[in-house]
């Protein structure tokens, strides 16, 4: 059985020893047609040789705390027989955070994984959901998720949970130039 707890910012530590890493087997790659006045599409790719990617290399999330004001966050931890086996951040009301747009209306679905032993077993399901009703009693009209043009698992993901893609921006990774940021929203 899934339980899914709310904490604050206290179960970082917790939380950084869930692993976010995956393979990267295909990716979608952005076609512009004339331009983008034609609109674009996304076109699926496969990698060769396969790599995996760790997010949490780039950015550890202790250093959140030091980063950012974290007093209006939730921080969700999935249990399955007493185990931790996944969690969620929720960004709401945050001076700085720039995907919120200075908007108290939006929440950001800031991070979610799942120990790689336990995906596909509905834990990331039950953290999302969890997530945009903890969005939904704070009268949040969307609730935000930023992924990458890489991670073809979590665009299936937030595309199966309801989310539309509302953005994509080509050049919002100067260090990471073969990725493109992918914003998804989930209408509350």
């Amino acid at each position: 059985m899934i339980s899914i707890e709310e904490h604050g910012p206290e179960i970082l530590e917790e939380f950084a020893q869930i692993p976010i890493r995956f393979e990267v087997k295909e990716y979608f790659e952005v076609v512009l047609k004339d331009t983008g006045l034609r609109g674009m599409d996304l076109v699926l790719k496969e990698v060769d040789p396969p790599y995996v990617k760790d997010y949490d290399i780039y950015e550890p999330i202790v250093s959140w705390r030091e980063q950012l004001d974290l007093s209006n966050w939730v921080f969700l931890m999935a249990r399955y027989d007493g185990e931790d086996v996944g969690a969620a951040a929720i960004a709401y009301d945050t001076k700085g955070v720039n995907m919120l747009q200075g908007r108290d209306d939006i929440a950001v679905l800031w991070d979610i994984r799942v120990a790689p032993s336990y995906r596909g077993m509905g834990i990331g399901s039950a953290l999302f959901e969890h997530a945009a009703g903890w969005s939904r009693e704070r009268n949040c009209r969307y609730m935000k998720v930023e992924t990458q043009n890489i991670n073809v698992p979590a665009c299936r993901f937030y595309a199966k949970q309801g989310c539309y893609l509302g953005a994509i921006d080509m050049h919002a990774y100067p260090d990471f130039e073969d990725e493109v940021c992918l914003m998804w929203y989930l209408t509350l």
